[in-house]
């Protein structure tokens, strides 16, 4: 019977399944969105913010990209698991060549039996950092966790006065004692300075789902509503077991979904929090953290209610290790355990780098794909996809926790391409006394451990996660923070490649 019923849904959703067809010209566009800094950043289409991708679950979507940078461009979408067509993944050199300038490619996507809260982002030359990035949300076709009158898109992130690989090349080529000059990054609320971000409008009585997206690539935000009560229902596109909270603590690359109930009276405005902080730039203590407010506006006019503020400490965050997958999927057997440390270290001029393990990964000749789909059983050896990729080669179906342990200083955001990973427990590693901070609590999921592709990992604490290797492909697994994946802090998941290379074949265009 339960696989009739699976059978009967798939055809049910196939039959109401659209093709979304998008073309996105990728170019340079000149702004101050910051509202100070007038500056060259990465747009579509001539737009900055550009819209928003909005489709529904079973849809295909399709993206022609033209390159019309003078640097090779790619996107990610980033929370889509691409089961069958890891090709179009997007990380450059990883499963494909950038497209060239003047060129094109088009991406298919699949969204299948995902919805929720996703984003796309330019994966080449850090290009998410200048620009390109935007949300892309798959609407659901069944009935919500908790049902709801109107949804709202938030979205943060952080804007520097500089384009990244300027900035990067400055920062490199400092000798010896040097440091690089304060740039730390403003903060941009739906696409625009933080301190000038149009009014929420609430009516009485209604019930609203506020997808928030965390499209930074430095910063940590925090997102409060005073006088407002949110239940959290969904974490980076995956559906989770009602929680109240006070508000939402999120790292580069993480998304959330709560529920947040108007007021029945229009006789006061509210206003929101939203605080932006980075958590490893540790000599801009002095400049942070920066707090940015916003009307939740019920009535024209009428007076803003003056809510005295909690410390953070008394209030309640979602912690990554509490929440609870609304799908009751108990945690997952183990057959294979890998251990990653996050290791930092200086060069001889005094530059940091960090690294999972010894080795910084650095990107190769030929897509790392290429080289799993055409060397026959030799692409069972790790070795062969070169040192600097830190590549780790996973039997078809087995399960394999990985432990990612952080004994320094910077905490760091993880994200899982090709896979959304059981958080089964987090907990101290190292000694943080050193510096002042609170020591990390020990904390194991519950029954049902909530599945995510972007992890948080703060500065001297473990996390330990499971995942069933059902998807043959070649998956990246790095640091979210776009200085850290640029100095190699990343690894190479080969899945499953004798599967892969019978079921998959490159697109000729690529």
């Amino acid at each position: 019977m339960s696989r009739l019923l699976v059978i009967l849904a798939t055809t049910i959703l196939g039959c109401f399944a659209a093709r979304v067809e998008l073309d996105w010209d990728v170019g340079y566009v000149y702004g101050a969105r910051d509202g100070y800094t007038y500056r060259r950043a990465i747009g579509v289409n001539g737009e900055l913010p550009f819209p928003p991708v909005h489709v529904t679950q079973g849809d295909t979507l399709v993206i022609n990209v033209h390159n019309s940078l003078d640097v090779p461009t790619s996107i990610h979408a980033h929370g889509l698991l691409n089961n069958g067509t890891n090709y179009y993944d997007g990380p450059n050199m990883v499963t494909q060549c950038g497209i060239p300038p003047g060129e094109s490619f088009t991406y298919v996507f699949e969204t299948k039996d995902q919805f929720g809260t996703f984003w796309i982002h330019g994966h080449t030359h850090h290009q998410e950092v200048d620009g390109l990035h935007t949300p892309l949300i798959i609407h659901g076709r069944k009935r919500p966790v908790i049902d709801y009158d109107e949804e709202l898109l938030m979205t943060f992130e952080d804007w520097f006065t500089t384009e990244f690989n300027v900035r990067q090349e400055y920062i490199n080529n400092l000798k010896g004692a040097e440091r690089p000059p304060t740039n730390y990054a403003k903060a941009l609320i739906n696409g625009y300075d933080g301190n000038n971000t149009a009014a929420i409008t609430f009516v009485p009585g209604k019930r609203y789902r506020l997808r928030v997206v965390c499209m930074s690539v430095n910063n940590w935000f925090k997102f409060r509503i005073p006088g407002h009560k949110m239940t959290l229902i969904e974490a980076d596109g995956v559906e989770s077991m009602p929680l109240e909270v006070d508000g939402l603590s999120m790292g580069p690359g993480q998304r959330y979904s709560v529920i947040v109930t108007a007021h029945d009276t229009m006789k006061f405005n509210y206003m929101y929090n939203v605080t932006s902080y980075s958590r490893y730039i540790t000599n801009l203590e002095k400049l942070q953290p920066i707090v940015y407010t916003g009307l939740i506006e019920y009535k024209n006019g009428a007076p803003t209610k003056n809510i005295p503020a909690p410390s953070d400490e008394q209030l309640k965050w979602p912690e990554e290790a509490e929440l609870q997958a609304y799908d009751k999927q108990s945690r997952l057997p183990v057959d294979r355990r890998i251990e990653l440390l996050v290791n930092r270290f200086t060069d001889i001029y005094n530059v940091p780098y960090s690294a999972l393990g010894t080795t910084l990964y650095k990107s190769v000749l030929v897509p790392t794909l290429y080289t799993a789909l055409s060397m026959g059983d030799l692409a069972a050896n790790s070795s062969i996809y070169g040192p600097q990729t830190n590549a780790y080669v996973l039997k078809h179906l087995e399960v394999v926790e990985i432990v990612i342990n952080n004994p320094a200083i910077e905490d760091h955001t993880f994200h899982f391409h090709g896979h959304n990973v059981q958080v089964i427990e987090t907990g101290p590693y190292g000694n943080s006394s050193t510096i002042g901070r609170e020591p990390v609590l020990h904390k194991q999921s519950g029954m049902w451990p909530m599945w995510r592709d972007t992890i948080q990992v703060r500065a001297f604490e473990f996390i330990r996660v499971r995942f069933r290797a059902d998807n043959p492909g070649v998956w990246f697994l790095h640091c979210h923070l776009a200085v850290h994946m640029y100095n190699g802090l990343a690894v190479v998941l080969i899945e499953a490649p004798d599967v892969l290379q019978q079921q998959q074949r490159v697109p000729e265009a690529m």
